[in-house]
């Protein structure tokens, strides 16, 4: 039986250089492979660094089948959460054992984790939440409160707390994916007692963040972001994205197993962006360029932290994320092999036991919270 292999490794920090985002047609680049060699550790992992017991995740080709089989058999539930006075909706399944808390990225929703649910829901008890804004979430207008940003990760991780506080009514681990995994790092950080450990796949970078502009360049990023928020430009702009060849384009960007973009998965993300709000909340946050950086709050997080990598990944570069191994509180960074900027979604027969071991190793009695 052909098995993939993939190693936590270690590296020294990178500069966080500026991203490029190339824009490609939607082709077919890879096939699944019949076989492939391990990836080996570039370096131990740093002796100040919690360390686990040698994890090597080992997982055969053939699971996508069982996956495909996982997903026929779970019973996965719908439901709305009131927060705030805004309804909230959420995914979720499994009867017992930790729960695990999946937060999505920019532009997607709870369904976007489709094929992680049933497979953990076997021995977990799984939420899937649609952040407020995004999926069939409500979507505040973000003019209605003034000077003060609605749409930041602070709104976000609050979110998630008291989501797990009122719903879960436990503590949690955070599975996150993307811009998901700076509001389950922020999160973490306000309310530590609620999360148990956080899964970062692919988290993103923020490039575009104020902090890592030149100085002349500043003012001219303000004005176009100005122009993006408080003219029809914007909305032209949000027009000419929310199309099905757009959606499908920018996906297989982001995919390397281009297969995986589906007309199934082109609907999850598409149907939601074009709800009535949709555009104010897009348009708010690709002009949102403060807030926290991923490396500002994971000197701050107290809980175990995992950060995988998909080494395909052009619009957060693994050169770049491996910086994010030398932190003290990220005990492992693993590799995913051939893998794009969404793993859960293109790679679950990967995801699924990476998740599965760490939070194995870190569960704990659970306790109300």
């Amino acid at each position: 039986m052909s098995m993939v292999s993939i190693r936590c490794c270690s590296s020294t920090a990178l500069p966080l250089n500026e991203l490029r985002l190339p824009l490609v047609a939607c082709s077919s680049r890879r096939t699944m492979p019949t076989s492939a060699s391990p990836l080996t550790a570039s370096s131990p992992i740093s002796q100040s660094q919690p360390v686990s017991s040698g994890f090597v995740l080992r997982a055969r080709l053939n699971e996508p089948e069982r996956q495909l089989e996982d997903v026929a058999a779970a019973k996965i539930q719908s439901s709305v959460w009131n927060w705030r006075g805004y309804s909230i909706r959420y995914q979720y399944s499994g009867a017992g054992g930790p729960a695990l808390v999946l937060i999505h990225g920019f532009g997607a929703n709870s369904e976007h984790w489709r094929k992680n649910i049933p497979a953990l829901a076997r021995s977990h008890r799984v939420y899937a939440i649609d952040l407020i804004g995004y999926g069939y979430s409500d979507k505040p207008n973000p003019r209605e409160f003034g000077d003060t940003s609605f749409y930041t990760f602070e709104t976000w991780a609050s979110q998630i707390n008291d989501f797990c506080s009122q719903v879960v009514k436990d503590g949690a681990f955070f599975i996150c994916n993307s811009i998901g995994g700076l509001v389950g790092l922020q999160a973490a950080v306000m309310k530590p007692h609620i999360c148990k450990g956080i899964m970062l796949f692919n988290i993103s970078l923020r490039m575009l963040h104020i902090k890592k502009q030149p100085w002349f360049g500043r003012p001219f990023i303000r004005v176009f972001q100005n122009v993006l928020r408080n003219t029809d430009v914007g909305k032209l702009f949000f027009k000419g994205v929310a199309t099905p060849e757009s959606v499908k384009n920018i996906l297989c960007q982001c995919y390397h197993d281009t297969s995986q973009v589906t007309d199934e998965l082109v609907r999850i993300i598409l149907e939601p962006g074009l709800l009535p709000g949709a555009v104010d909340v897009f348009l708010e946050f690709i002009c949102y360029s403060e807030g926290p950086l991923p490396e500002e709050l994971l000197p701050e997080v107290k809980c175990p932290v995992l950060v995988a990598w998909g080494d395909k990944d052009p619009w957060e570069p693994i050169e770049l994320g491996k910086a994010y191994g030398k932190f003290n509180s990220v005990e492992e960074f693993v590799v995913l092999p051939d893998v794009g900027h969404c793993p859960q979604d293109e790679a679950p027969h990967l995801v699924n036991p990476l998740v599965e071991s760490f939070v194995a190793r870190h569960a704990t009695v659970n306790s109300e919270v």
